[in-house]
């Protein structure tokens, strides 16, 4: 049996603050096998550097995975052509930079981690994403089981995504908008789902970033930077397992664990 790890989006200083201070315990205590992350909001919600990505990988997270934002660090064009720890969603243009999947043989069986991303509400002119995941798995010659984290908006997209590839993937796991959902389930064939595995990041916010700040920009429709915010914090996402035998998921589990970041000193430039 293998046990897989999907955590929420990690939003802020906060959020990679709160994940280095839990996911090291939590990587132990629940006998975690792999564990994958959304870090695209990393940087105050607005893309993951190196440093940051680095650090995820240097505190328990084996993949890092993004959306829309990935590239939003002139730093992670370059890292992504050169590290195996980061991949993009396959429905990117084919000269995108980098990877969109990556092997891990986890006790004797091979998987296959997939990045897959919206086209709902995305803004973004991507290739359509069932197209793209269908015509990949009809050509994937590897004996794999593979599982798919789908970064996508609408929740109406991602539960239709689970029933195009219900009993050809072991999981489906929704993330983008930062909301745990509780309709966690094994469909008969399978497949584990969810609709959003969560966020990292700080509870009493929009999102995992400052209230106040939130609030101005919709009130004056004004370009305005999102700021990072402290305090309770949360670190979310999903335990699946899988037979050790055929791949199939046998059980998901939600995770949602509390703590408390302090706002660090306006000095402290440290991540």
């Amino acid at each position: 049996m293998a046990r897989i790890l999907f955590l929420g989006e990690v939003v802020g200083r906060c959020g990679v603050r709160t994940l280095r201070k839990l996911l090291p315990n939590i990587r132990i205590n629940n006998n975690i096998d792999y564990v994958i992350a959304n870090g695209e909001g990393a940087n105050s919600g607005y893309g993951i550097n190196k440093t940051q990505a680095t650090i995820l990988t240097h505190n328990g997270v084996d993949l890092i995975t993004g959306g829309e934002k990935l590239f939003y660090k002139l730093d992670m064009v370059d890292l992504i052509n050169h590290a195996s720890f980061v991949i993009r969603p396959i429905n990117y243009l084919p000269k995108t930079p980098g990877k969109f999947c990556r092997n891990a043989i986890i006790k004797d069986k091979k998987y296959l981690f997939i990045s897959l991303q919206g086209n709902a509400e995305m803004r973004q002119n991507l290739q359509n994403a069932f197209v793209s995941i269908d015509y990949f798995l009809d050509h994937l010659q590897e004996d794999v089981t593979p599982l798919i984290f789908f970064h996508a908006s609408a929740s109406a997209e991602k539960a239709t995504m689970l029933h195009f590839l219900d009993g050809r993937v072991a999981a489906v796991i929704g993330t983008h908008t930062k909301v745990q959902t509780a309709d966690e389930y094994i469909t008969d064939k399978g497949t584990a789902f969810i609709t959003d595995n969560g966020k990292i990041g700080a509870l009493n916010s929009i999102g995992g970033l400052d209230v106040d700040t939130e609030i101005y920009k919709l009130r004056s429709q004004m370009p305005t930077r999102s700021k990072d915010t402290y305090g309770e914090s949360l670190l979310q996402g999903v335990i699946v397992e899988t037979d050790d035998s055929s791949g199939k998921a046998t059980d998901i589990e939600r995770l949602s664990v509390k703590t408390y970041i302090e706002e660090p000193l306006k000095d402290d430039k440290a991540v």
